[in-house]
């Protein structure tokens, strides 16, 4: 066992009253006594509809009770008898909200549902689960290597990987085999382009990108396949850090022409990242390379099959309108269904009394569709414009910092599929189940060429 697991198996993965380096998020006597609305948005059966089966449900909560008091999830990664629930928010403004006031509504505490150990949080998380000054400083030096210049540095080479991954699939159709998008094309790109990127060699990064579903699979059978998701999280990420702990010592002695590299040697006004950190965030960043961009791509295919007439749109004039078509695949889409902050301090949000100590749960893919802010929302319009879509959050010191990587690759894999397989039918997805991650775990695809 490496020196990071054995600190991580050693570590107290669990809240102790006992123990004063632990900050422990604030309490108080109102939240027990609150009544739980009736439309009860924590249920597995609330979460096992796609999205929109959940909308009117939403829509219902968006018109009468923006802020709701919620039961506790129902399928908890961590699982706490005494936990009184949480506020949903459903509504786009007030989600921006909460986004913006970071000083109230914290993510020190977790992101997720559950109250994480705070040692989970630390070793998956990275800045994400952080306030400032810790959160600035972190981000800052990952910023400092994440840049649009480094974006604009690969751009041909995620065009000519577009290219070959397209080329693959049209060539196995032809060849008599059956195509699944997700495995054939969708999931290609971010894992190529997450292990080009920060150096993880070939042979090592299936197992990267399957550690960093199983970080995600609390809430879903299929990937759990009976195990205790707990155990599946923590190996998962452990997994991640052991790697990245192997790379780490190579890299200082032999630097590389990549972000892994630059994380290494990265410095501002004299601070570095620790090597947990750098493990963190390669946790995160596995996640978010690899699960959002490849279920958007997917998503976002099974739209254009659905609508021929927005897809013949697109083709028509293609250089033109990828970049609105970009962003409505995104708000279609609705990866990430939500993230929570957690309240310190007593604040009025559309009319609720929130209390310190009360959870908050951002509801994006509510917020993707309140008709307040756009027209016709559950229509898949790719010239929507504005479209002030929460696929990469509602703004503030947590946005996402993937997010133009994200749509470089989005549009140079739509333009391969418009140029090598323009007639494509895709069949029904398979969808994971859980509360967080709306994804589809293979979906068939025709690329309708001749054999």
């Amino acid at each position: 066992m490496t020196s990071t697991e054995n600190e991580l198996f050693c570590a107290d993965l669990s809240f102790d009253d006992e123990d004063d380096d632990v900050d422990l998020p604030p309490t108080n006597d109102v939240a027990a006594t609150r009544r739980h609305d009736p439309l009860n948005v924590s249920s597995d059966a609330f979460w096992d509809l796609d999205l929109p089966e959940r909308e009117p449900i939403f829509a219902e909560l968006r018109r009468d009770r923006p802020v709701s008091w919620q039961p506790p999830i129902e399928t908890a990664v961590s699982p706490d008898p005494d936990d009184p629930g949480y506020w949903a928010v459903v509504r786009h403004q007030d989600i921006l909200e909460i986004s913006q006031n970071s000083e109230v509504f914290v993510s020190r505490y977790g992101v997720m549902f559950d109250m994480l150990p705070p040692v989970f949080l630390e070793m998956a998380m990275s800045f994400l689960a952080m306030d400032n000054p810790q959160h600035h400083k972190v981000r800052r030096l990952v910023s400092s290597v994440f840049t649009p210049r480094q974006i604009r540095r690969i751009e041909s080479d995620i065009a000519e990987r577009a290219q070959r991954i397209v080329a693959a699939a049209v060539d196995k159709a032809r060849a008599g085999a059956e195509v699944d998008f997700v495995d054939d094309v969708a999931r290609h790109l971010p894992t190529e382009m997450f292990g080009y990127m920060f150096g993880f060699p070939e042979e090592l990064r299936a197992t990267v990108v399957h550690a960093a579903d199983e970080t995600q699979a609390w809430a879903d059978p299929v990937l759990l396949a009976g195990r205790d998701p707990a155990e599946v999280q923590v190996e998962a990420a452990l997994r991640i850090h052991e790697i990245t702990e192997e790379l780490i010592e190579l890299r200082r002695n032999e630097p590389a022409e990549d972000l892994l590299t630059a994380l290494v040697h990265a410095e501002i006004d004299g601070e570095k990242l620790s090597d947990f950190e750098i493990g963190a965030t390669m946790v995160l960043f596995s996640v978010a390379a690899n699960d959002t961009t490849r279920h958007t791509t997917s998503l976002a295919a099974k739209a254009l099959n659905d609508f021929p007439d927005q897809r013949q749109w697109l083709w028509d004039d293609f250089d033109v309108r990828i970049g609105l078509a970009t962003e409505e695949f995104l708000r279609w889409g609705s990866v990430v269904q939500n993230f929570r902050r957690t309240c310190v301090a007593p604040y009025e949000l559309a009319g609720q009394q929130i209390l310190p100590g009360d959870k908050v749960v951002m509801m994006y893919a509510s917020g993707n569709r309140d008709e307040t802010v756009f027209t016709d929302p559950n229509a898949f319009q790719l010239q929507r414009n504005p479209n002030p879509h929460m696929a990469f959050g509602g703004g503030g010191i947590h946005y996402c910092l993937g997010s133009q990587l994200a749509k470089v690759m989005l549009r140079s894999l739509f333009r391969e599929l418009r140029d090598q397989t323009p007639n494509f039918v895709t069949g029904e997805p398979e969808l994971v189940r859980t509360n967080f991650i709306r994804g589809v775990l293979s979906m068939p695809f025709d690329p309708g060429v001749g054999r």
